[in-house]
């Protein structure tokens, strides 16, 4: 019988509860796999960081560890040696001090399903080292704030909302989408359990001033003023700027800085959901956040939010690690700004397009309309869409909206050709707007992290 004569095609599919029948699993496979074709395709997804192709060997590892519980360590001693490898490996990357060339134990940190979870436990570390020291000086510890730009991605207003942190945010204005030292030296007080730097900005890409805002922060405590740490946010950064900005500044070497938090399923090049959080030292995270467990065989020291999670994830970091090392991450991420600033540079001659980030920290690119050309950036991203292409279309953060951009990311897997393709649509598509005008398009915003 032909494939689609049966059930599949002549019985509806119960799609809010439970079928009253088995079905065939050939049948179950089709009718998702079906109802997935209707979602875009992740490789013409430029919204999202999120890596969208790996080496078939990687796929077959984490197709293979899909059932390896992370948080079995006794039961799974590989994998969970594996994980304390990887965490050693990116401490070594951000330059963390006093770790041992055997001993991954030296190392501070923990993997997580992503920076999500990895920001909230450096949040936590913060706020639990700020609230100890003011006990112990005797002063009053109710009022934690949390001092960062209006461009940090929502997991940390998610932090400070679950974990009763008063969120303090530095504005940005049109033309600058980075806080700057002056803004934190005006803003620091007793109360700033940390600042938040970001290596790697959600809307445009751009590396905030690590050094510089630590510096500011030096200068403060040697003043006799709060002595504040800082934590870099390289969601999007970390494993893009010790491979092509080698002299940038901005990780361990630092001392003003506690703790990172990177994305392994972005620049890391690992399918979802991989992240990692490390400290400068063990003196940074408080002993009381960690829990030890021993009912799965074994004394099993534990800091996440998450339990149960596949270990495929860290096995596919591995991989990469393994596989690419420094010299082939270096290529990758050349590549990659190579392609970003290619297609940038296309775009800037675009009538009525102004570039603001050309993809040269990271490989992300953000550019806006000029003028009154008729039409507006959410237009041009529909138009993109209906030719297969996914780009977002937003408006800038607090103090900044009235500006709204489009942001292309390169990623590993979005070739050059792929990219002249992209730029070859989106000159037909502003031209062709700007022939006919709006013509009651989408005004909607489309972001994606």
């Amino acid at each position: 019988m032909p494939a689609y004569t049966g059930r599949l095609a002549t019985e509806p599919i119960p799609a809010l509860r439970l079928p009253d029948d088995e079905m065939d699993p050939q049948a179950a496979y089709r009718f998702i796999h079906d109802e997935l074709m209707l979602d875009g395709s992740s490789r013409l997804n430029l919204a999202t960081f999120v890596t969208t192709w790996m080496d078939p060997e990687a796929e077959k590892l984490m197709a293979e560890t899909f059932d390896k519980n992370m948080i079995d360590k006794d039961e799974y001693p590989a994998t969970a040696a594996i994980e304390a490898r990887c965490v050693a490996m990116v401490a070594a990357l951000f330059n963390a001090p006093d770790l041992s060339e055997t001993d991954p134990s030296s190392a501070t940190g923990v993997s997580t399903i992503g920076s999500s979870e990895a920001v909230m436990l450096a949040g936590l570390a913060l706020k639990w080292r700020w609230r100890a020291a003011r006990q112990a000086a005797g002063k009053d510890a109710s009022r934690p704030k949390l001092l960062m730009g209006s461009n940090v991605q929502v997991v940390w207003e998610k932090f400070c909302r679950y974990f009763e942190v008063e969120p303090q945010y530095l504005p940005m204005a049109p033309g600058r989408y980075s806080i700057t030292p002056e803004q934190v030296r005006d803003a620091v007080d007793e109360n700033t359990i940390g600042v938040v730097a970001i290596l790697g900005t959600t809307f445009t890409g751009e590396f905030e001033p690590v050094e510089a805002i630590a510096a500011t922060l030096d200068e403060l405590a040697a003043a006799g003023g709060p002595d504040v740490p800082l934590h870099v946010d390289a969601a999007s950064g970390g494993f893009v700027a010790p491979f092509i900005h080698t002299d940038l500044k901005w990780d361990f070497r630092l001392p003003r800085v506690v703790s990172i938090n990177v994305s392994g399923h972005k620049y890391g090049l690992t399918y979802p959901g991989i992240g990692f959080v490390v400290w400068r030292g063990r003196e940074e995270l408080p002993e009381e956040l960690v829990f030890r467990v021993n009912y799965l065989g074994g004394d099993m020291p534990t800091f996440t939010l998450n339990f149960s999670r596949p270990g495929n994830q860290v096995v596919g970091q591995y991989y990469n690690f393994l596989r690419l090392g420094r010299a082939g991450y270096t290529a990758i991420m050349e590549a990659l700004r190579a392609t970003a600033e290619t297609i940038a540079g296309r775009i800037a001659k675009i009538e009525g397009v102004r570039v603001i980030t050309d993809g040269s920290a990271i490989p992300v690119l953000a550019f806006e309309l000029t003028g009154d050309p008729g039409f507006t950036v959410f237009d041009v991203s529909h138009e993109l869409r209906a030719r297969g292409w996914q780009v977002p279309a937003y408006t800038m953060p607090a103090d900044a909206e009235d500006v709204a951009v489009l942001r292309v990311v390169v990623r590993e897997g979005f070739s050059a050709d792929l990219g002249h393709a992209m730029c070859d649509d989106l000159e037909t598509v502003c031209a062709q707007l700007r022939e006919r005008g709006t013509g009651g398009h989408s005004h909607e915003q489309h972001f994606a992290h």
